[in-house]
């Protein structure tokens, strides 16, 4: 198990220790995308989903995600997030939409889980407020699509 390392030597899960490790920028980028029926694509861009501001909502909770994850996942280390945003971009002709999540702060660990979790959460609350028109929908795609800082940089 020494390969991981969420493991001591007698395999016990703990956090990792990074108080050894250089403040350096660290940003992070995840995506991912749900795919609907036209009628619920359709609903959501003309404001009919009554729930309410889909994609306004979507985005608060993904931002709200990326500050709950140290409570999310074990483990994981609480950071001072200095930006966290949520983009989208809509696909008429397959009725989809793909979120981006960027993260961004300046620490000793990066923030790859946050950005993960703002978008797979801004994901499944697009997903909660579309069901009542279209409980087919599709969850795909999640992904970093990038990591900066540490030794990544």
């Amino acid at each position: 198990m020494k390969d991981f390392t969420h493991f001591d030597e007698q395999g016990n899960a703990i956090m990792v220790d990074v108080s050894q490790k250089q403040a350096s920028e660290r940003q992070a980028i995840a995506q991912g995308r749900i795919k609907m029926t036209a009628e619920c694509y359709q609903a959501l861009l003309q404001g009919l989903i009554k729930k309410g501001d889909v994609l306004g909502v979507a985005r608060i909770a993904g931002i709200m995600a990326v500050k709950q994850c140290p409570s999310l996942i074990p483990l994981c280390h609480s950071l001072l997030v200095e930006k966290a945003s949520v983009d989208f971009a809509l696909s008429d002709e397959e009725n989809e939409i793909t979120a981006t999540c960027t993260v961004k702060t300046t620490g000793v660990t990066g923030v790859e889980m946050e950005a993960l979790t703002g978008v797979s959460i801004t994901l499944l609350t697009i997903y909660d407020m579309c069901k009542a028109v279209d409980k087919n929908m599709e969850i795909n795609g999640i992904r970093l699509l990038e990591k900066t800082g540490g030794k990544s940089s």
